[in-house]
């Protein structure tokens, strides 16, 4: 068997389609792990794909994901779907990342039986946090987050105000121009279960080791975000040094370009986070 990307898509419970790639390994996968992307993010975005061929190279399956609010198909030059993209929440998230799971267990998708990771970037390893969690979790030998934000909510409260009166806020996307709706069931939904978006009580409740990974240059998501996230599981933060939030690698990255050494020392981190807790026993 020879090293190769395949595609899949599944609907979740409420019908929307949950687009995904898996990178194979060459032989046979030691492990399965599942990425979720950040804010605006999507499978295919900059060092997301890198990262799932070369942790293939290193025999762990990767399923990437672009999730079913993310308002990303497979048209990558737009936010094709921005009417679902205004839909988006933290719990039609963690409902994707668990529908997921679900589809590996039951052989839809590839990885039933291997040891199970989660890993999520930015907006997505708050994500990976909450689904790791709650009740509900999926049983998980390990959790990674590059880059993550510490809380479910930065708006201020002026802009929180506007969301609620006008049922609505926009945030424009840099990359496509498009001007994006984000539809205040995003905030109601925290406002009427805040304990299901805290993301650092919650934290606590993750009963599998935890590797968190914060760049010392990003300027989209402070570092403190990282040490909070580290704080609250009391586990370690590794700085990435010089690493900006998308680990200085360039949208979209060419198969041809070299590793940036930040993106190269993720690599290694994750590679060697799986190797250390494949073999135990998820609970």
């Amino acid at each position: 068997m020879t090293q190769h990307t395949s595609d899949w898509s599944l609907s979740n419970s409420r019908g929307l389609e949950i687009l995904g790639n898996t990178d194979h390994p060459e032989g046979d996968p030691i492990a399965c792990l599942v990425l979720v992307h950040g804010f605006k993010g999507y499978k295919d975005y900059g060092f997301i794909p890198v990262l799932g061929r070369e942790l293939a190279k290193a025999g762990v399956m990767v399923h990437r994901l672009n999730l079913s609010c993310s308002g990303m198909t497979n048209e990558l030059e737009t936010f094709a779907r921005a009417d679902l993209f205004a839909l988006d929440t933290w719990n039609r998230q963690v409902e994707d990342v668990g529908c997921v799971f679900d589809a590996i267990g039951r052989g839809e998708i590839s990885g039933k039986g291997l040891p199970a990771f989660l890993c999520g970037h930015s907006r997505g390893g708050a994500t990976a946090l909450l689904a790791s969690g709650r009740e509900s979790r999926p049983k998980l030998c390990g959790v990674a987050t590059i880059n993550s934000v510490a809380s479910c909510n930065s708006l201020s409260d002026e802009m929180q105000r506007a969301m609620l009166d006008e049922g609505f806020i926009t945030s424009a996307s840099a990359r496509t121009g498009q001007e994006l709706r984000i539809d205040a069931g995003w905030l109601r939904e925290q406002i009427d279960d805040p304990g299901a978006h805290d993301v650092l009580d919650l934290c606590t409740s993750i009963d599998c080791p935890i590797i968190i990974m914060h760049g010392t240059d990003d300027q989209a998501v402070d570092i403190g975000a990282g040490e909070a996230i580290a704080g609250a599981v009391g586990a370690e933060l590794n700085m990435i040094t010089g690493a900006n939030h998308v680990l200085n690698t360039a949208n979209p990255a060419r198969i041809d370009d070299n590793l940036s050494p930040q993106l190269g020392e993720v690599i290694g981190l994750i590679q060697s986070f799986v190797i250390a807790n494949r073999e135990r026993t998820p609970i």
